[in-house]
């Protein structure tokens, strides 16, 4: 969602870890408490890291946020589990807090995953008239809890619960115009279904294997707009070793919604599928489909590098996804590993697009 962007990004990995400048990346991350290899899982045997966080994207700018989470692992066979809370503020404005909790039992036999966020996120709305500097707050809360089949495939369901109001970005600006202006003030519920393929041998720095994710939810208007909607997406990674220390990742994903979606929820490069190089409100339509590649490569045990690549397209339908054009991507990143415990890497990527436009991505973790 489009109102919790910006938190989402504090909430998307396992926990956000950096220094406030490049250059003290090292100084600050020092200070982090780190957990003996020999403790290997058990509540008490996690990893806490508490530090403020730069982050950049071409959606809300760059910022700072401050984060915390703690990561631990339920038994020795299970995925990481994270608590985690941060807030976070941009240049343009934008600001908001989130709290999550994300758990794994039972050799991944039980996953829940919470969220709760609130945002005041400013950005730019893309309309035939040009771009319109829009504003959007709101409260999103999810939770779902799966159910493992076996250690490697799940199926669960999700609630969602999303009340947002959508203005002109400033005072004077022109009205939001049609159709846009059918979703200024929305309050929806939503039932989620959703299952997991994950054979990655990490659920954070994969090496090898692959991982499908599916979700379809059914999103029904409690105020606002008068008519419910339908949203599914999946996107499907695959990993494999390159040498000693190269991975090799690539990512095909799709999305559909259905024609009475608001624009903030619709598809788009770059919200459910991670693409890099175009801001993610850019490209909205109610179909999706995009394939991504990336070199990665750890030089020592805290420096690593990568290359990527993307190409994506939108469109009312599957067959007209061509309307809109061919959109690509490039584009090189940095990595400094922020944990011992856990592969966990601060990222520095530099994308160009098809447009000539370069834009700076700041985070933690691998985007895909």
């Amino acid at each position: 969602m489009l109102a919790a962007l910006a938190v989402s990004f504090a909430l998307a990995a396992p926990a956000r870890v950096t220094a406030q400048q490049q250059g003290s990346i090292e100084g600050e991350l020092s200070t982090l408490p780190e957990v003996s290899e020999n403790s290997d899982f058990g509540f008490r045997n996690g990893s806490l890291v508490l530090a403020p966080i730069p982050f950049s994207n071409p959606t809300i700018g760059s910022g700072l946020m401050l984060g915390a989470g703690y990561l631990f692992k339920t038994d020795a066979t299970s995925k990481p589990s994270m608590i985690g809370a941060g807030a976070l503020r941009s240049d343009n404005g934008s600001i908001g807090y989130g709290l999550a909790v994300n758990l794994a039992f039972d050799n991944n036999r039980w996953l829940f995953e919470s969220m709760f966020a609130e945002a005041d996120v400013r950005y730019d709305l893309f309309t035939p008239l040009g771009n319109l500097p829009i504003r959007q707050d709101g409260v999103l809360a999810r939770m779902s809890l799966a159910y493992g089949v076996t250690s490697e495939l799940s199926f669960g369901a999700s609630l969602r619960y999303l009340d947002t109001t959508i203005t002109p970005g400033a005072p004077g600006l022109p009205p939001i115009p049609p159709p846009f202006n059918k979703f200024l003030n929305t309050e929806v519920a939503s039932l989620g279904l959703l299952a997991e393929w994950d054979r990655r041998d990490d659920t954070i720095y994969p090496t090898s294997g692959g991982y499908l994710q599916f979700e379809a939810s059914r999103n029904v208007a409690l105020s606002g707009f008068s008519q419910d909607y339908t949203k599914g997406f999946v996107n499907y990674t695959h990993y494999l070793k390159v040498g000693g220390a190269g991975v090799f990742a690539a990512r095909a994903s799709a999305c559909s919604a259905s024609v009475d979606t608001p624009f903030f929820d619709q598809c788009s490069l770059g919200s459910t599928d991670g693409f890099r190089g175009f801001s993610a409100t850019q490209f909205l339509d109610l179909r999706s489909a995009s394939i991504q590649v990336e070199y990665r490569q750890q030089f020592t045990k805290r420096l690593g590098m990568v290359a990527f690549g993307g190409i994506g397209m939108v469109g009312p339908n599957y067959k007209d996804l061509d309307i809109g054009g061919t959109h690509t991507a490039y584009g090189l990143g940095a990595r400094y590993r922020v944990s011992k415990k856990f592969p966990l890497d601060f990222s520095i990527d530099l994308a160009r697009n098809s447009l000539g436009e370069d834009q700076l991505y700041i985070y933690v973790g691998q985007r895909f």
